[in-house]
């Protein structure tokens, strides 16, 4: 598998990302500036969290703009695989590779801790080493997490089993008690109806190694290292 993590001006979670990749699942992996109009042939494109262009506008809103974009999007409609964290969730959301768009937190406040999430669906190229119902310890750090989408957008996510991740316990209890920012039906992530691209608010790359307390989100890195090669 080969990687490549996108940068933009002010993301801060590339270096986490390429660092999860390169130094611990032992990836080859590259940098793309925003810029660049195309990248090499890769299996993997990271959209890495942070605050692209100041988050002026909208989270995301400019950085869906940037030339770099057509090459991931092209990347993604060939059925290769991507994933954005975080900000770069709310970059895919912009960008129309994802339905529904995100709202301030609830609390109108930036909220950064360990939450805990369930993969809802292990048939996918990100959630293939775990369990179906399995709960991970996956710190968030975001002021617009809070997922929103219509009724019938709902439904359809259900329906084709693309809500992927759920806000829980430690445990599994997914209820208003366990949602950090209101997101619509505790979603923390989900993927598109091809089921290559996904989109995800917790930071994988801040869990996994045991030095950064959890080391649960390594799990998706592994199973993406199992699916891509």
């Amino acid at each position: 598998m080969k990687a490549a993590v996108i940068v933009f001006p002010g993301s801060n979670c590339d270096t986490d990302c390429f660092h999860a990749l390169r130094d611990v699942m032992k990836v080859p992996v590259e940098f793309v500036w925003h810029k660049e109009r195309n990248f090499p042939k890769v299996d993997l494109v990271v959209i890495p969290g942070g605050f692209s262009y100041g988050d002026y506008l909208r989270t995301g809103a400019i950085a869906r703009f940037s030339p770099v974009m057509d090459a991931v999007t092209q990347h993604a409609n060939a059925g290769r695989a991507v994933i954005g964290i975080c900000n770069g969730f709310q970059i895919l959301l912009e960008a129309g590779l994802l339905p529904g768009a995100m709202l301030r937190n609830k609390t109108l406040k930036f909220i950064c801790k360990h939450t805990w999430i369930r993969a809802e669906e292990n048939l996918t190229i990100f959630t293939g080493q775990m369990d179906a119902g399995e709960t991970l310890c996956v710190p968030i750090a975001h002021g617009e997490g809070n997922y929103y989408c219509d009724d019938n957008t709902l439904q359809t996510l259900h329906e084709n089993s693309q809500v992927l991740f759920r806000y829980c316990s430690s445990d599994g209890e997914v209820s208003d008690a366990f949602n950090p920012n209101g997101s619509r039906d505790n979603i923390a992530g989900i993927i598109n109806q091809k089921k290559n691209v996904l989109g995800m608010m917790p930071h994988p790359e801040r869990a996994s190694e045991d030095i950064l307390g959890s080391r649960d989100g390594r799990k998706i890195w592994e199973s993406l290292l199992n699916a891509l090669g």
